[in-house]
């Protein structure tokens, strides 16, 4: 990291406007995905979070994807919107896909029966982890980075494309690229209502 871990956490936003190239190289990229799958925390050790990283014409699939089943659904007279968002994310560098391996909830289910109910929550919580962590590591890389959900209207034509387990459930898209502008200032709610502290 170029930055203490809290400037990192701090900087971390959502950008929008992104473009085809990257300040570092694949396989730089990849070792940040690795060192993330590797090494962020999981209940139960279960590591149930699958990743899967497009970069060059997988990563233009992806969002041709999007734009194919998006148009199923929205009405022609609201798709040219659509089709810019949609665009926005394409125009970038890569996309990390975030899943979780379902046979390993079902699994730790059956085998710890008395938590059976939290593991889809620990699972989904575990998922998170991953992505801000991906997601702070790829800003201070340099990288513009959003986190986008076109699941589930996308799932069956992703797994279908890259050949993906049934047991993978789809859980988020990370579009990131260089960026091209900074987002809007963020506003922060007061503390008071966030935070209570008893010494």
């Amino acid at each position: 990291m170029k930055r203490t871990y809290m400037e990192a956490v701090k900087h971390r936003r959502s950008y929008y406007a992104i473009t085809k190239s990257s300040p570092v190289g694949d396989a730089e990229i990849e070792k940040m995905v690795h060192r993330v799958v590797t090494y962020v925390p999981t209940a139960f050790n279960s590591q149930s979070s699958r990743l899967v990283l497009l970069l060059g014409d997988h990563h233009t699939k992806l969002w041709n994807i999007v734009g194919k089943e998006l148009r199923k659904i929205v009405p022609p007279e609201a798709f040219a919107g659509t089709e810019r968002k949609i665009g926005s994310f394409s125009a970038g560098y890569g996309t990390v896909l975030y899943f979780e391996d379902e046979s390993v909830v079902k699994h730790l289910q059956e085998s710890y029966p008395l938590y059976k109910d939290n593991f889809p929550v620990w699972s989904t919580q575990g998922s998170a982890m991953h992505q801000i962590t991906l997601w702070t590591l790829l800003t201070d890389a340099g990288l513009g980075v959003s986190l986008q959900h076109y699941n589930p209207l996308i799932d069956d034509e992703v797994r279908r494309t890259w050949d993906l387990p049934a047991d993978w459930k789809l859980i988020a898209q990370m579009p990131f690229g260089a960026p091209v502008q900074e987002p809007d200032p963020k506003t922060f709610l007061p503390l008071e209502e966030r935070v209570r502290v008893f010494k």
